[in-house]
């Protein structure tokens, strides 16, 4: 029995290094090398022992790169190939899976939740969910695919236009690359609320517009800002009840809501103030193979530079500090880790 090194949760708040074996490669998988994997929201969700699949012990990380060991099948890929991994699994068979919305598989899985992920030396993954790195972008910075691609999805989600005015409620690694998609995209001014003054100061290098939500009342700032009439778009990324109520309170009428959070506990939303004022709500669920494939391009042609996002590159070995890390907002925003 071949085994391997692994960072597994193994309960509530509890991850170790530990060994666990070398996945059989199925029909249709390559085994990946793992360059880099970061540490996502969801994984903190597993770790704070709140995610409702996850099953210890587990190798997370659904967000990671590396280069092709073995391939199992016929493939246009080759050992060798640098590789990032898109790391949804869908049935194929559900009706969104047959109008082409793989994301939104009716019963959605993902490498690193429902089966072991890039927190250890190799992954087995489906030849269909990766990705050719390109010359001249690092495994690191490839790595950082899978939240670019959410960012991607969601600002196309969205009906933002040129010159529109963006509010972002959550400044965490998701909350920042969707601001600096609206910039790219040709959003006039995107202000981006947090209390943390560590990825605020993030926001401003990004050219966003900081607020701290301990010093100023979001909503009178933001309408200030705005003339008193909102924004055109706000995206709520923090997922508690108060953005739940800044998100109406700050967006114009006739405006756009997206809902990025996964929230933990149903929020109140007032629906009165959404239904006098005609404001639109959306959702959205991570990304397609398409928004993906735009993410690495993004990158790749320095659109999109994730060098600012990673505050910790770690080996494995240290999993447990890299957790510690990322349970405080005001050290870190993304932990890389190198088996």
């Amino acid at each position: 029995m071949a085994v391997m090194k692994a960072g597994l949760y193994i309960s509530e708040k509890q991850v170790m290094v530990g060994q666990i074996e070398i996945p059989d490669l199925q029909p249709g998988e390559a085994l990946i090398k793992v360059a880099y994997a970061g540490i996502c929201g969801t994984d903190m969700m597993i770790y704070s022992g709140k995610h409702p699949r996850a099953q210890a012990p587990l190798a997370m990380g659904h967000e990671f790169s590396g280069v092709i060991e073995r391939i199992n099948g016929e493939s246009s890929f080759a050992v060798g190939n640098r590789v990032v991994v898109e790391p949804t699994l869908s049935c194929g068979t559900c009706a969104a899976c047959m109008a082409g919305e793989h994301h939104v598989c009716k019963t959605l899985k993902l490498i690193g939740i429902d089966k072991h992920g890039g927190f250890a030396e190799y992954a087995a993954v489906p030849l269909d969910r990766l990705h050719l790195i390109p010359e001249g972008l690092s495994d690191a910075h490839a790595a950082l695919a899978e939240p670019v691609a959410v960012a991607v999805h969601t600002v196309r989600r969205s009906n933002l236009k040129i010159g529109d005015s963006v509010v972002i409620l959550g400044a965490g690694p998701i909350g920042l690359l969707i601001g600096a998609i609206a910039k790219h995209a040709g959003a006039s001014e995107v202000i981006i609320s947090d209390i943390s003054e560590y990825r605020l100061e993030k926001a401003k290098q990004l050219g966003l517009t900081p607020l701290n939500a301990k010093d100023v009342n979001i909503t009178e700032d933001v309408l200030k800002r705005t003339g008193g009439n909102g924004a055109d778009v706000v995206f709520e990324v923090a997922g508690n009840q108060i953005t739940a109520k800044q998100m109406i309170e700050t967006v114009r009428t006739q405006g756009q809501v997206v809902v990025v959070s996964v929230y933990k506990q149903p929020p109140m939303i007032d629906l009165a103030a959404m239904h006098f004022r005609e404001i639109s709500l959306t959702t959205t669920r991570c990304y397609s193979k398409g928004d993906f494939a735009k993410a690495i391009r993004l990158m790749h042609n320095g659109a999109i530079d994730v060098s600012s996002f990673i505050s910790h590159d770690l080996p494995l070995d240290r999993i447990e500090e890299g957790f510690q890390f990322m349970s405080n907002p005001d050290v870190s925003l993304k932990v890389l880790f190198h088996p």
